[in-house]
């Protein structure tokens, strides 16, 4: 099957990385450390409606489809804020699809540990909790206070909560399945952009530099390096769009095992091709003031978001093992 977008679907794309080039620009994103997004910037993308993508009840009625391919021009350029929980949230919050309000997100089971660590907690009016059988909403004004903790990525701030208050309870065990499911798919949808941003400056900077009196991009040794960077991101958006069209339309296969799968795939090529990028640069490429580090630490934050590739490896992993059981147990019968 040869998936490709539709006209609408391309646009959303340009649209999306145009405004990502003018107000997320790489060649200033030091200037983004540990700050929100200015809300100029945040009321610009709720009027190109990334916000309101997964909102059933606005038109035109998009979907996962062309959120994720908003999502993966938000992560190639290392986008600021409460992106991903604030698009998630729009079913449920009202304003979050207008951008009026900002959501921050924490998943948990009910017998979570605290501490609680939740990104731009600081910045949101409220923060969406996704539990195994519900999701609840928790207004700002009821959380206790939010002191900062220590980002791993420095565009990443985040904040502490001791504990997560009980909320109101805003979608039944169904709706958390929907959130979790869209929430993987867009997350990896981000970390596909992330590795292709990651390539993008490796591939770059290996055309530019030169020794020996060549462009190291030509010798073998990083081509390699840069063809498996390629391979990686080839693979990995293919199995996140392919997440999404099911997501759409259940009927074309099973969405968690999609699901899974891309975020496993992607999670693997953001954190590769963020180490692989550090490798082509050299010694520039440990420093902070060089791009790879910034695209391996935002790989690190999506890895952990909506569960880890070892988390969904072992979920997949289950799934074969029941198949090959049913397998076995309809050829003994």
């Amino acid at each position: 099957m040869r998936f490709s977008f539709d006209d609408d679907q391309v646009a959303i794309r340009d649209a999306v990385r145009t405004f990502c080039l003018d107000r997320f620009g790489l060649d200033e994103v030091a200037a983004r450390e540990g700050r929100p997004a200015d809300p100029d910037t945040w009321s610009a993308l709720a009027g190109l409606g990334v916000f309101g993508l997964l909102a059933e009840d606005l038109e035109p009625g998009l979907g996962i489809v062309p959120a994720a391919i908003a999502f993966e021009q938000l992560g190639a350029s290392l986008a600021v804020g409460p992106l991903l929980w604030t698009a998630l949230a729009a079913p449920f919050v009202e304003g979050a699809a207008a951008g009026t309000v900002r959501v921050a997100g924490v998943e948990l089971a009910d017998d979570a540990a605290a501490p609680v660590v939740v990104e731009h907690g600081e910045e949101a009016d409220a923060l969406l909790v996704l539990r195994p059988d519900r999701v609840e909403l928790c207004r700002r004004a009821a959380l206790p206070a939010l002191p900062a903790g220590s980002p791993l990525d420095p565009l990443t701030p985040v904040a502490v909560l001791e504990s997560v208050p009980a909320g109101e309870v805003v979608g039944d065990a169904a709706a958390a399945e929907r959130l979790r499911r869209h929430g993987e798919i867009l997350s990896a949808a981000m970390l596909v952009g992330v590795a292709q941003g990651a390539l993008d400056v490796a591939r770059s900077y290996a055309l530019e530099r030169e020794q020996f009196g060549a462009p190291i991009g030509s010798f073998q040794a990083i081509k390699h390096i840069l063809a498996d960077m390629y391979v990686r991101v080839e693979l990995a958006r293919a199995a996140a769009y392919a997440a999404a069209a099911v997501a759409a339309d259940p009927r074309a296969g099973d969405v968690r095992r999609c699901a899974a799968s891309a975020k496993l795939l992607a999670g693997e090529a953001g954190i590769a091709n963020g180490r692989a990028a550090v490798q082509v640069l050299g010694g520039m490429g440990f420093t902070w003031d060089m791009l790879p580090h910034y695209f391996l630490k935002r790989a690190w934050v999506l890895e952990n978001v909506f569960g880890t590739a070892g988390e969904h490896a072992a979920r997949l992993g289950d799934v074969v093992g029941e198949d090959a059981a049913a397998a076995l147990a309809g050829q003994e019968s």
